[in-house]
């Protein structure tokens, strides 16, 4: 009787392990830097951007638009742009792509043709699709703060004062677009549908200078990367009340959330990502503290593969002349835009961080 009992047991240990297993490797396995590739060119970087439809992913780098293949990260095109690229967003209904230049440049991301361009005042630099109403925000430190543009038509419907300088900005689905105020220390509570701020949240000193954005759509709850202090700010979406404050690395510019594995991330210049679980609604802590490398401040995630994706810029030197092994290198050959980062010749590096 206590061979069987012990063979049961074994046995349905290990249907368990075969029942399972991802949920075992989610609780057990950190995450690291799982994939990458490197690519030869010139230009500033600023964000980096996943189409999970179409499973591209976009990346601006001086007065162009690289395109990879989000699952292998294998390099697909360029496409140039007038002006300083600085970020990308899909409307995913219409197959429209827009690029936060000056002008704004708008193709479809089935061909990778161009569709129009479209002049905008202020200083494009952030951007975001917005579902409910099929309209992108390209967000300015200058007025007016926040353009918005019919994601069919490219055209123009309508402006935003946000009172102080955007950074990041995510949305509900459901009415609501939140976006940071990096000068002002406070996030901006938005109506999609009246075009209209109908809130601030003030971040009481617990974070200041917020760079990067995560919202739990399900359970109303914000996480708020700021650079000084460094924390997380987290709070509740409906009114803003701030539930708990906790630690992230040095030089946040993106973060994000994933509903599936219920955690937020921040990506740091300082060569880290700082990855918090909430273990509910009132409970959260820093599960884990990867390792990236310097600079590797924007980040975004690869919903399918529960990837989250970086990109940093390494000046081509002496030491570093030679691309990595197995990786294309497309040459850029415009002009070194100015803004922010490194403009000159550097590599690229794309890294996959995942479980």
């Amino acid at each position: 009787m206590r061979t069987s009992r012990s063979l049961f047991i074994s046995m349905f240990t290990i249907g368990c392990l075969i029942t399972f297993p991802r949920l075992l490797i989610g609780q057990t396995t950190p995450y690291k830097i799982i994939d990458s590739t490197r690519t030869l060119g010139t230009g500033a970087i600023d964000y980096v951007y996943a189409d999970n439809d179409d499973r591209q992913l976009y990346i601006p780098r001086g007065n162009q638009i690289l395109v990879f293949d989000l699952d292998t990260l294998r390099y697909i095109s360029a496409i140039p742009v007038n002006g300083r690229a600085h970020g990308v967003a899909v409307d995913f209904k219409t197959g429209h792509g827009f690029c936060s230049s000056n002008p704004i440049f708008m193709w479809d991301t089935k061909t990778l043709k161009p569709i129009k361009t479209i002049n905008v005042q202020g200083r494009p630099d952030g951007i975001l699709f917005e579902p409910l109403t099929d309209h992108i925000y390209i967000f300015s430190h200058s007025s007016p703060n926040a353009t918005v543009i019919d994601g069919r038509e490219g055209t123009i419907v309508g402006t935003i004062e946000l009172g102080g300088a955007p950074e990041q900005a995510t949305s509900d689905g459901k009415g609501h677009l939140y976006v940071d105020i990096e000068d002002k220390d406070n996030v901006a509570v938005v109506d999609v549908n009246t075009l209209k701020v109908i809130a601030h949240y003030d971040l009481a000193g617990k974070g200041g200078e917020p760079a990067g954005l995560g919202l739990d759509v399900k359970n109303h709850i914000l996480f708020v990367m700021c650079r000084n202090p460094q924390n997380c700010v987290i709070l509740k979406a409906d009114d803003g009340k701030i539930l708990f404050t906790l630690p992230i690395g040095r030089g946040t510019d993106g973060g994000g959330f994933n509903s599936v594995t219920m955690e937020a991330f921040s990506s740091q210049g300082d060569g880290t990502l700082t990855v918090i679980k909430e273990k509910s609604p009132m409970e959260f802590e820093v599960e884990q503290t990867v390792q990236t490398k310097p600079k590797a401040k924007t980040c975004t995630l690869d919903t399918k593969n529960n990837r989250i994706i970086l990109i940093a810029i390494e000046p081509v030197s002496s030491d570093n002349s030679a691309p990595l092994s197995g990786t294309t290198s497309p040459v850029t050959t415009q002009p070194a835009g100015g803004g922010h980062g490194y403009a000159g010749p550097g590599y690229l590096d794309i890294f996959a961080v995942g479980r």
